[in-house]
């Protein structure tokens, strides 16, 4: 199914990022990478060619503001409401669709493992492949792949500019201690973004 897709690029405390969206919702974000141009590159060429035939820069629609605005306070280390916000998964797989449902189950300051997330959304066992799909995350950070740790509570994969250390920081905004899976104080967290 093709759709007339728009795309909006943003500035945050991080850098700039991208969201593409559909009638239907929000189908694609991506963080930033080291500037403008190629985080709109990775922007696109992260969509799928059976999903788009017409890619077109707007202005964001009031339900990309919400977005914006709820990025903006995740990134600002303040608990994000993406509740409200549609998502657009046509191109996605049962199989995906199912792990980033389970995964938006993950609470804010909070984590599990690949294998735990899998249980979760119904495929035990699946670990490996549960880590695939959050690989092809379209809407990372709204679809909370950074939330999922290795077993034994390692770091794990983030495909995301920056990888696995991008990934700590994320955790970090949200107070995880990798160590305890606790909140740190709010003085600890890290402050170089």
């Amino acid at each position: 199914m093709a759709h007339e897709t728009f795309y909006h690029l943003f500035d945050t405390s991080l850098g700039p990022v991208g969201m593409a969206w559909t009638g239907e919702g929000l189908a694609r974000l991506q963080l930033p990478e080291a500037d403008r141009p190629r985080t709109y590159r990775r922007l696109k060429a992260r969509r799928s060619t059976t999903w788009v035939r017409t890619w077109i820069r707007a202005s964001p629609s009031s339900m990309v503001l919400q977005a914006i605005r709820e990025i903006k306070r995740h990134i600002g280390g303040e608990p994000p409401d993406y509740a409200s916000v549609p998502l657009d998964l046509t191109d996605v797989s049962l199989f995906d669709r199912k792990i980033y449902e389970a995964a938006r189950e993950i609470p804010w300051g909070r984590t599990t493992s690949y294998g735990e997330l899998a249980e979760l959304a119904g495929y035990p066992g699946e670990a490996r492949e549960t880590g695939q799909a959050l690989g092809r995350n379209p809407i990372a950070i709204i679809i909370p792949c950074h939330r999922i740790l290795a077993k034994g509570k390692r770091i794990g994969g983030f495909s995301a500019h920056g990888g696995r250390l991008t990934k700590e920081r994320l955790l970090a905004l949200e107070g995880v201690d990798l160590e305890g899976d606790a909140p740190l104080l709010p003085g600890l967290l890290p402050r170089a973004w």
